[in-house]
């Protein structure tokens, strides 16, 4: 018949005493790590740029040390590990300075802009170390190309665009190989056909990516003024200007019909100040001696104008 083991009371008492030891200090243990702690931690920097004929990512990485205060928990961590991914970060155009050739560099006060993505939100930095940051960015084939708004407008009865559409950027710089470059002479923009526009437009809108090149931008923003306006018309003489001495131009017909379209509410009468007039210079370099009248500066408020008829013949009399 088999006998239990049993350890004399004196064991047992020593055996609790030794488990209640070690759980003690794993709580001692864990509760110190949670705290705070000052300590250097390095991290090792690939940076992101657009560069004017330059990779947008540098060939390498660059370590940046800092005096930081955080858990004991990362402290540790980071403290014993051999190798760390490279933490990629946007650096604005600004910041990044060119040295020679490929390399551009960033110093440390600089640094305290990108702290944050770089060490993360937990930790607080004490001190940079690391006086400057340098990278490499490999020069690339490059060409810069405008940018084709695609899309239209529709607009609410009475009301139009009030000036130019604006594009922002409107141009980018497009890498890659020269043959594929060769035979990109833009870039689009996304659609857009917004409808029933009675306010100014804005908004972003992608670029159309193209196959086996890197746009220098991903996305554009896009700005148009929209006014309400009134139709306003008015019968005026159409005269000649600019013709020399000794010279004389006859136009039919001597008057036209002109159409305004101004911004609403009207202020003082616009016709007071519009002059339609016919350049001689014009008269002389035409062959069928017909012209198109030019005004030399739209009244204030006005955003348009239409002249009936477009086209007037001119006979140069003695």
């Amino acid at each position: 018949m088999k006998r239990k083991f049993r350890l004399p009371l004196r064991g047992r008492e020593w055996l609790l005493f030794a488990t209640s030891l070690v759980i003690a200090l794993l709580i001692w243990f864990l509760s110190n790590l949670s705290r705070s702690y000052s300590g250097v931690l390095g991290v090792p920097v690939v940076a992101e740029c657009n560069i004017q004929g330059y990779s947008n990512l540098s060939s390498n990485s660059a370590m940046l040390s800092a005096r930081c205060r955080a858990e004991g928990f990362r402290l540790l961590r980071e403290g014993t590990r051999r190798s760390r991914r490279p933490v990629q970060v946007a650096f604005d155009r600004a910041d990044l300075r060119h040295g020679t050739g490929d390399r551009f560099f960033v110093t440390g006060n600089v640094m305290n802009n990108y702290l944050r993505q770089i060490f993360g939100d937990k930790v607080d930095v004490e001190d940079i170390i690391t006086d400057t940051l340098y990278f490499m960015f490999p020069q690339e084939n490059n060409k810069r190309v405008p940018v084709n708004f695609t899309g239209d407008f529709t607009y609410r009865s009475q009301y139009m665009a009030s000036g130019p559409l604006k594009i922002t950027p409107d141009s980018v710089t497009v890498y890659g190989e020269k043959a594929r470059l060769d035979l990109v002479d833009h870039v689009s923009t996304a659609q857009v056909f917004p409808d029933d526009v009675h306010e100014a437009q804005h908004g972003v809108l992608r670029l159309r990516k193209i196959k086996g090149v890197r746009l220098s931008d991903e996305q554009i923003s896009y700005e148009l003024p929209v006014s309400r306006y009134v139709e306003l018309r008015s019968e005026l003489p159409v005269s000649v200007r600019n013709a020399p001495g000794g010279h004389h131009l006859d136009v039919f017909p001597s008057r036209a019909t002109v159409v305004l379209h101004c911004i609403f509410p009207v202020g003082r009468d616009p016709f007071e100040s519009f002059d339609l007039f016919i350049d001689y210079e014009d008269f002389a370099s035409s062959l069928s001696g017909r012209c198109v009248p030019r005004v030399r500066e739209l009244p204030r408020g006005v955003l348009d104008y239409r002249v009936e008829p477009a086209v007037f013949d001119c006979i140069e009399t003695d």
